[in-house]
């Protein structure tokens, strides 16, 4: 990788981010939900190779050598890349011909007639709607496009980095007959379509089919795309629209997806929406995976590899700025070359794509078919009594696995939660697989730990110890190199909200981040990076800082609170009670367990990182010790009671304790990991206070805007956007904080019962602010 030179006349601490001899492999698929696929594909040699550049093209690249060719390579090697698979030159027969289409036409002719010219209409119909969804690859286009992209991202970035194990992965997927690969990659920018779309076409891959989301694009740019290989949901019909027209654009829709996957083109699916700090489900990449999936159930394919896809930068294009999908504009052409131009004036770093390993969606769809909840109680019945004081929590399951089989309607939601947690899975897995960049560790340094300032010495040793966390937690980072070189190139990529001081006489180097919202925000954005990598552990923080919020009032005032003893009960629901109300995909974390596994695993890892200590009974550790006492009357052991030993006793479970501790080396390490979380916290508690802004009834739009001002207002929130307004909207409508009634207007949102009580909401605001690190 690129390696930043520092010529200062100072002697350079050589850095290497690796962990033993080899960087962490990540991208494992999951070994709970497709243990099949778990070997397939993967070689223990694929982890010892290097990265590549992709957009580092030479001569070496082309077929030919010489002094023209140093200067033509660019196009001479875009010439080179081939298209394995097309589009059908029958697609548009293919698809009125599919079964799907002719049930909906015969039922529409029925209707009619079914004379000839009811027929002709039908057959223009389905045409227009296969127009409105794709048009046929142009490969002029597509190379014309392709050379031009290669100098435009020459341009924006160092580096767009590749892992050759994970490139030949995906290539060895593709080589297995009769099955298709589907990318489901997270969304960063609006870049992210074109630069994915180029790199699987110079990687051999093929022109992917690219999947556009909610973004409304202009007549010419939309055709540009559709050229290119984009891939749009049919538009809904504005003129009288009937059921009718929505059930054929859904068949030729359906077809069209069955035919894409038959000819074994690659599919491109974006996840979520960009520009989004927290992982949300868009609905146009539910819909898609449901069109995927129904291929797979209804026989199209034998089977279907998906890849999830990870994407990291150093600074996102346009990455800081107002979501673009709160205007109602649509975008045009002219505006794209516009913000090339304009980002052309910036430096952006370096690019990190990462492939995780594919999985069958066949095994994932049998796997998660056949598994059922236990208990089938909901989010208002598991969480409610314990915010409002009623009762203690319990440990049941807050999973809802919907109807039983044995009826349509059972079968039918049971295909959409299926869904769902496939879509959720795949979003956490390209997550853990995304590299943490460099300006991601020093954004979350400068903001949770030295917003004051710091000296450049400190921040280095900061940035080591970090990075050492992260690696030892199986996440890859995307930059190698010096040390200062890493940490001085991610300070020049912020230093439009970051002051640099070189104090005289020389000596070393102040650090200011701008105290203002804007930069806060900027420096929340890049750094909301590395929560998903200590997610477990900062849900235990803040768990600790809630228990000890209600034992500080007794103990009077404590400077420090390493020593104290926690009850492992009390701390363990204290997790499991944070877990229910923050939904697991904001935190990254895959939805195939339980959230008592993930209570488990959040005691196992507070213990690990040294934050916590088992502390041990004086009359266990008596017990235990089998040294001889020769004036003691009874052996130690025969005091001890051996029945039913294979069982836990609950009140012994119950008297576990940990003791509080100081990790080595970060003593601030548990107040860093509350200020992580700390601003998806503050969020959800100033949105409970916003229950007493409005009036009520209202509709739901104007609610997540209100809210969205309302956040934006107070300078100190971070993620103050419209994706943590609707994460926290929908977990108040699973509390029962929120009810939808039926009106003549449509859908309207209202207080529930519990809630209209003024001391009921400041009950929920107060439960939420105790995990909130202040």
């Amino acid at each position: 990788m690129k390696t930043w030179v520092c010529d200062l006349g100072q002697k350079l601490e050589i850095f290497t981010p690796f962990l033993g001899k080899y960087r962490p492999f990540v991208g494992r698929c999951c070994q709970t939900c497709t243990p099949r696929s778990w070997d397939r594909f993967y070689h223990e040699q694929f982890s010892s190779l290097s990265f590549r550049n992709v957009i580092q093209v030479t001569e070496e690249n082309t077929r030919y050598r010489g002094w023209l060719v140093r200067r033509l390579c660019y196009f001479l090697a875009v010439l080179d890349w081939k298209v394995p698979a097309d589009t059908p030159g029958d697609l548009a027969e293919r698809i009125c011909h599919s079964k799907r289409v002719q049930d909906v036409a015969a039922g529409q002719a029925h209707g009619s007639g079914g004379d000839s010219k009811s027929q002709l209409q039908w057959r223009e119909k389905v045409l227009k709607i296969l127009a409105q969804i794709q048009a046929p690859l142009s490969l002029f286009m597509l190379r014309l496009c392709s050379w031009a992209l290669l100098r435009l991202l020459n341009c924006l970035f160092l580096n767009v980095q590749l892992h050759r194990g994970q490139l030949e992965m995906v290539l060895r997927a593709a080589r297995t007959p009769g099955v298709p690969l589907v990318f489901l990659s997270t969304h960063k920018s609006q870049l992210d379509g074109l630069l994915l779309s180029f790199l699987l076409f110079s990687q051999g891959l093929g022109v992917p089919r690219v999947t556009v989301g909610g973004q409304t694009c202009s007549p010419h740019l939309r055709a540009l795309l559709s050229c290119l290989g984009g891939v749009f949901l049919p538009a809904r019909t504005e003129q009288m629209p009937s059921d009718q027209d929505e059930e054929l654009s859904g068949a030729v829709l359906a077809a069209y997806v069955e035919e894409v996957l038959k000819s074994r083109q690659p599919l491109l699916i974006f996840l979520e929406e960009p520009f989004s700090s927290t992982l949300h489900l868009s609905a146009s990449a539910w819909e898609w995976l449901a069109l995927v999936y129904r291929a797979l159930r209804d026989g199209a394919v034998s089977d279907i590899l998906l890849v999830p896809v990870g994407i990291a930068y150093d600074v996102a294009p346009d990455g800081c700025r107002e979501e673009r999908a709160d205007s109602a504009q649509p975008l045009g052409l002219c505006a794209c070359l516009w913000a090339a131009c304009r980002a052309l004036c910036r430096e952006f770093g370096c690019v990190r794509v990462d492939f995780a390993q594919p999985f069958s969606l066949q095994e994932f769809a049998a796997k998660n078919l056949v598994r059922r909840s236990c208990a089938a109680k909901s989010l208002e019945e598991l969480l409610l009594p314990s915010i409002l004081s009623t009762c203690q929590l319990d440990g049941d399951k807050a999973e809802v696995w919907g109807p039983g089989a044995g009826t349509a309607a059972g079968l039918k939601a049971e295909e959409e939660m299926l869904v769902t947690k496939l879509g959720l899975h795949s979003l956490s897995d390209g997550v853990a697989c995304s590299a943490v960049m460099a300006v991601g560790i020093t954004s979350a340094l400068l903001l949770h730990k030295h917003r004051e300032g710091v000296f450049l010495s400190r921040l280095m040793s900061d940035f080591s110890w970090l990075l050492e966390e992260i690696l030892l937690r199986h996440h890859d980072v995307g930059f190698s190199g010096q040390l200062r070189a890493v940490v001085l190139h991610s300070l020049s990529l912020l230093s439009a909200r970051v002051a640099v001081y070189c104090l005289s006489p020389p000596g070393d180097v102040l650090v200011v981040p701008e105290a203002s919202a804007a930069a806060w925000q900027e420096l929340g954005l890049h750094s909301a990076a590395l929560l998903p990598v200590f997610a477990s552990e900062a849900v235990g923080a803040c768990a600790i800082h809630a228990l000890l919020v209600e034992m500080l009032p007794f103990l009077g005032m404590v400077t420090r609170p390493c020593g104290m003893v926690l009850s492992q009960d009390e701390l363990y629901r204290k997790i499991l009670a944070l877990l229910r109300l923050l939904p697991l995909n904001l935190l990254g974390l895959q939805p195939c367990q339980t959230l008592e596994c993930y209570s488990q695993d959040v005691l196992d890892k507070l213990v690990r990182c040294g934050l916590l200590e088992a502390e041990e009974l004086e009359r266990e550790h008596r017990l235990c010790d089998v040294a001889h006492r020769p004036f003691l009357r009874r052996l130690p052991w025969m005091e001890m009671d051996f029945a039913d030993s294979d069982s836990d006793d609950e009140d012994n479970v119950s008297k576990r304790c940990f003791k509080l501790c100081q990790p080595h080396g970060s003593p601030d390490f548990l107040l860093f990991l509350c200020r992580l979380l700390s601003p998806v916290l503050k969020t959800y508690a100033r949105a409970a206070a916003f229950l007493d802004e409005p009036s009520w009834p209202q509709p739901e739009p104007a609610y997540v805007d209100a809210l969205q001002r309302f956040l934006a207002e107070d300078g100190s929130f971070e993620w103050a956007n419209r994706s943590l307004a609707l994460s926290s909207l929908q977990t108040f409508k699973e509390l029962g904080v929120l009810k939808e009634v039926t009106s003549p207007a449509g859908p309207l949102l209202r207080l529930g019962e519990p809630f209209r009580s003024r001391e009921n909401r400041e009950k929920l605001e107060a439960f939420i602010q105790q995990f909130t690190e202040r």
